[in-house]
């Protein structure tokens, strides 16, 4: 006769705990999802709180981009020369830069003298100065070495051509030439003087020669090289030379001052 099952209490625990774990299992499961969710939704509303800051932000960034474009900016250009009343006390501006009136450095006091210059003209209702030219430079001479013609055996021989001298320039009477109009701007002037303390001497035959440039200041030539400004000559005796020129302009044009 056989056995029937019989339920022992060892057995009864065991089967409690299986449906324990599975409940608990179950439990879990539904909780997490239900966490998951509130988080879920949590960033959501976080990414669209910061959406719409980063809107806002960029609303207010483009509004006051289309304030600066309708106020144009004004910009202070004090240009070559200005003189203002600030306070009741006058100050002078040169090439955008403040000077001290009081003590004048000898750079700043020759840049006021050719602003006054080229005022001057205007006071005494003439025509602007008008800037020379710079001298023309000479061109190179041609290659006086004359190359004897290639022939090969089958050309003929080449048969002698004769030049006739070009005719000598007629000479012009110097009574027919019109007298040069002496320089108005203040380097025209001191090349002038220059031009004439130099004569038959090494710097005359070196070509030295000052002319004014665009912006308003001093091109020195030595030959066919150009120098901008007069310290930047390495020839000690030019440089000397043209400060002695601009010393007897001084006292020639501005006496007193």
């Amino acid at each position: 006769m056989e056995e029937g099952f019989a339920f022992t209490p060892q057995l009864g625990l065991i089967v409690g705990g299986i449906v324990g774990i599975i409940i608990g299992w179950v439990i879990g499961f539904f909780d997490s999802n239900r966490n998951s969710s509130k988080k879920i939704k949590q960033a959501e509303a976080s990414a669209e709180i910061a959406i719409n800051d980063a809107k806002e932000k960029i609303a207010q960034a483009e509004a006051k981009l289309a304030s600066i474009a309708a106020d144009p900016v004004t910009v202070d250009d004090p240009g070559l020369m200005r003189i203002k009343n600030e306070n009741g006390a006058l100050t002078l501006d040169l090439d955008g830069a403040r000077v001290n009136t009081s003590s004048l450095l000898p750079e700043q006091r020759k840049r006021l003298i050719e602003m006054l210059n080229v005022m001057r003209p205007w006071l005494e209702n003439k025509p602007a100065p008008v800037t020379p030219p710079p001298p023309a430079q000479p061109k190179p001479a041609a290659d006086s070495r004359q190359v004897p013609p290639v022939q090969t055996a089958a050309s003929p021989a080449p048969q002698p051509v004769s030049v006739k001298p070009a005719p000598a320039p007629i000479p012009v009477p110097a009574k027919d030439k019109a007298p040069a109009a002496p320089p108005t701007t203040m380097v025209g002037q001191i090349n002038a003087i220059l031009q004439s303390r130099i004569v038959n001497t090494r710097l005359a035959e070196q070509g030295v020669t000052m002319i004014e440039s665009p912006t308003g200041g001093v091109y020195v030539y030595v030959g066919l090289k150009k120098f901008e400004g007069i310290d930047s000559v390495p020839d000690e005796e030019v440089k000397t030379a043209i400060r002695a020129a601009i010393a007897e302009w001084e006292r020639k044009y501005t006496p007193g001052l």
